[in-house]
């Protein structure tokens, strides 16, 4: 087992410095100027070299990536060039919107998914199963931010039932910070939802031909206790990865979301950023959500070895 986690980690810590190199990369060559950008085009070239030289833009490439990710290590961020704010004091406020978002939309899709796929194992193609599976198959082709807007057009203008956008904050009190989170996380949830069901009919379905299954029935158990006592825990670990990975897209993915429902989180942060060229910024948050997708999926390896005993033995 612990042979494996080191293993685990290595793979973590290789996967981090490749994923900090890319992103340096790639946003370095993005066209434009951050200092060009602040000062406008008509600003004069000295000015523009003192700018350049404050926000450290004149050291080569080299330089900036390892003082980049030096600072990361230290947990300093940088300063953003438009705010003039420490980064990690930006990404601790954005947090608060776009981690319960993530978490909330992920709880949505579970609680839909998990009895809806039971439901399509236990009733194979049956009227029931059909329903199911072509729900899903709308859920799946359909993009979450059309998902947005009938949410918005129905709940919040119709019914008035949700606000259609913006975040009163935590202060405001729980209850009212996760009636305004709602429908986002719906509409974030129900693409995943769709997928999850699938998943978790077609794990059920292919445990429930297995050896140990008709055991278990011949034994006396009806088919709903040898579904629920023996077919679920076994049919959990390709659950388990997409579970993983869901978080993972929760999490990285709502920059469209947060700016239909124009919440201040960390997707609506890494637009703005763009937009404004504030290079320090969209490195940093990035490489955050890169951390935080690789330890969710490092996390989920660990959860397969300990849920299923066999791969236990091999480790």
């Amino acid at each position: 087992m612990l042979r494996y986690v080191v293993k685990r980690l290595g793979s973590l810590i290789l996967s981090l410095a490749v994923a900090s190199l890319v992103i340096f990369t790639l946003i370095e060559v993005a066209p434009g100027d951050p200092a060009s950008f602040m000062l406008g085009i008509n600003a004069q070239p000295e000015t523009l070299a003192a700018l350049r030289a404050e926000l450290g833009l004149d050291q080569g490439k080299v330089a900036r990536y390892f003082a980049w990710v030096g600072g990361m290590l230290r947990g300093d961020f940088g300063t953003s060039y438009t705010y003039r704010t420490p980064v990690s004091e930006m990404v601790a406020q954005r947090i608060g919107v776009s981690l319960p978002l993530a978490l909330y939309a992920l709880l949505v899709s579970t609680l839909i998914a998990v009895p809806a796929g039971i439901y399509a194992a236990a009733r194979r193609a049956q009227a029931g199963d059909l329903a199911v599976m072509g729900a899903t198959q709308l859920g799946v082709a359909v993009p979450n931010f059309w998902f947005a807007m009938m949410l918005v057009l129905v709940f919040a203008i119709q019914i008035r039932w949700f606000p259609a956008g913006g975040f009163p904050g935590w202060d405001e009190g729980f209850w009212r910070g996760l009636h305004a989170l709602t429908l986002p996380a719906i509409a974030l949830a129900l693409p995943q939802a769709a997928i999850l069901t699938r998943v978790m009919r077609s794990a059920l379905l292919d445990v429930m031909g297995e050896d140990f299954m008709r055991t278990a029935r011949a034994k006396g158990l009806s088919a709903r206790q040898t579904l629920w006592r023996h077919g679920l825990r076994n049919a959990m670990i390709p659950v388990l990865t997409i579970l993983g990975l869901q978080l993972s897209f929760l999490f990285a993915g709502t920059i469209i979301i947060e700016q239909v429902f124009y919440l201040p989180g960390l997707g609506r942060l890494i637009f703005q950023s763009i937009s404004a060229r504030d290079l320090i910024v969209v490195e940093s948050v990035v490489m955050l959500v890169v951390f935080a997708v690789i330890m969710i999926n490092f996390l989920v390896d660990l959860a397969y070895v300990a849920i299923d005993p066999r791969l236990r033995a091999r480790t």
